[in-house]
């Protein structure tokens, strides 16, 4: 088991400071006719019955992992609207999405969210993308192992073309081990909060972290 970034390289460049309403229609019709006698009647109205509501759907409850099992209907984060765009608040806005991709990733094994927002030279992204995958193989899991930001600061100074970096607060809880059949098979406890340093690019479709290492080794 490791820590949930492993440094890469030496490479700081360091210009950083730490309703549905529904509507009921009322159909009335009113028919006038005579009878022989001349004495007129009129039919009765008819009234259409008003449309049911639509039934919500209850969403399916979040359950975490635990000894039990796998961890169920976790939420799969949401890029904001605001981490789209190459601003200094859209580059830290992004940075805390692509921490909540890894804790995703951690606790379902599902790293796409991870893939989609790093870059394909970001080594660490890769390593710990297999290490996930490996270990949420054959029935295995993970329980624990949440990502806590605790504050993302950039200078947005260009270092390279679109190439921003940002320094990151962060510390992972306790991550638990399980083998298919239940067993523990080992155990990390809470990482002290640590400083990373993020080097992100924005492209055409968006930002991608390039690199995410450690900044004290």
């Amino acid at each position: 088991m490791t820590s949930h970034i492993t440094s890469t390289s030496r490479r700081l460049r360091m210009h950083l400071v730490a309703a549905v309403a529904a509507s009921a229609l009322l159909l009335t019709g009113c028919n006038s006719g005579s009878d022989p006698g001349g004495t007129s009647s009129a039919s009765p109205t008819s009234t259409a019955s008003p449309s049911a509501t639509p039934t919500p759907t209850a969403t399916p409850a979040y359950v975490p992992a635990s000894a039990s099992g796998r961890a169920q209907n976790v939420p799969v984060p949401v890029l904001p609207e605001v981490a789209k765009t190459e601003t200094k608040e859209g580059l830290e806005a992004f940075v805390a999405y692509w921490y909540s991709t890894l804790s995703y990733a951690y606790e379902t094994g599902d790293t796409k969210p991870l893939e989609s927002a790093s870059g394909p030279s970001c080594g660490s992204c890769a390593k710990v993308r297999t290490e996930v995958t490996e270990w949420h193989s054959d029935g295995r899991w993970m329980a624990g192992g949440k990502m806590h930001v605790e504050g993302v600061h950039s200078d947005f100074i260009e270092t390279g073309p679109a190439e921003y970096q940002a320094v990151v607060q962060v510390y992972q809880d306790a991550t638990d081990y399980y083998l298919a059949d239940a067993t523990l098979k080992g155990s990390l406890p809470r990482q002290p909060a640590v400083g990373d340093i993020v080097i992100a690019v924005f492209d055409g479709s968006g930002w991608k972290a390039n690199t995410v290492e450690h900044l004290v080794k």
